[in-house]
């Protein structure tokens, strides 16, 4: 049985409930949905789909670096929209992180933590 472990980090935001930032098994890194907090002060930083969704993409940046992974090793992203119409401009700006294409889904969602604009999770391998 391959044996979990907790990953953390101080580069992006500190867990708000009773998660992990990622989980490691084996050769697969799971993350827990980035929202886009500054993980220093835990303000929401950015008003705009696109300065939120690149707070989202650095802190999932951070948190795949400290399991032992990249963007390039993405597998599968879920992605979490507050308003479908942000679809093509927060497709620019993950364009430019998740340049390996790695399999998706994108939705709207009534309503996100701290009712921020944009949230991802990854499923990625080390």
């Amino acid at each position: 049985m391959n044996e979990l472990k907790k990953v953390a980090t101080e580069k992006a935001p500190a867990a708000i409930g009773p998660y992990s930032q990622a989980i490691v098994v084996g050769n697969i890194v799971f993350t827990s949905g980035q929202i886009p907090l500054d993980p220093k002060s835990g303000q929401i930083v950015g008003e705009t789909i696109e300065e939120q969704a690149l707070q989202v993409m650095k802190n999932l940046g951070e948190v795949l670096n400290a399991a032992g992974s990249s963007y390039e090793k993405a597998i599968k992203t879920t992605c979490f929209l507050a308003d479908m119409a942000d679809f093509a401009a927060f497709n620019g700006v993950y364009a430019q992180f998740f340049t390996e294409k790695p399999a998706r889904s994108c939705v709207a969602v009534k309503t996100l933590p701290k009712n921020v604009l944009v949230e991802v999770e990854v499923i990625a391998s080390l």
